[in-house]
């Protein structure tokens, strides 16, 4: 409260996740009149966060998800590079495909070491990544959880609670059959 009542104009926070009992301070500020600031939020969107979030900013917030780069950005002419590069920014302007391929991989890492732990997601990296790696190969059919949990060694609940988190956070999206 004391670093952000001073303050005018837009302000952005980012990495909101990391402060997750922020809400109820924004809350205060966002209804003081006359409205002096504005802000603007960056961060891991998870279903905890976008809940606290909606609780404590009802009436008052709007969200906005950002998608990678689509092919009416990038033009057609780079539907190859699009696909196999993914639509990051980082990784599909990068000089060299191997320097895409680094920064996928360093992404991930984080992702799942630094990131979802933030979001209270106790699962071994490890296992998230093996079984991320998984479904990868195993996109574009139907999924069958007791099919796919015998594979991975695990519980079909297993799988299914990894595939919710995967979801959840955004990082697969799921096509109702």
């Amino acid at each position: 409260m004391l670093a952000l009542k001073g303050v005018s104009g837009l302000v952005i926070i980012d990495e909101i996740q990391r402060f997750p009992d922020i809400f109820p301070v924004l809350r205060v500020l966002a209804d003081e009149r006359p409205r002096r600031r504005r802000f603007l939020i960056l961060g891991i969107a998870s279903p905890a966060l976008l809940k606290q979030s909606a609780e404590s900013l009802a009436g008052r917030i709007a969200y906005h998800r950002l998608d990678g780069f689509s092919i009416e950005e990038v033009g057609e002419k780079n539907l190859e590079r699009l696909w196999i590069r993914g639509g990051f920014p980082r990784s599909f302007v990068a000089r060299a495909l191997n320097e895409s391929i680094e920064w996928r991989k360093n992404f991930i890492q984080m992702y799942l070491k630094r990131d979802l732990p933030q979001l209270g997601i106790t699962i071994s990296s490890v296992a998230l990544r093996r079984f991320w790696d998984m479904l990868a190969h195993y996109h574009g059919q139907i999924w069958n959880a007791s099919e796919f949990a015998r594979s991975f060694g695990v519980a079909d609940t297993t799988v299914r609670r990894y595939l919710d988190v995967l979801s959840s956070t955004f990082l697969v999206r799921q096509v109702p059959a």
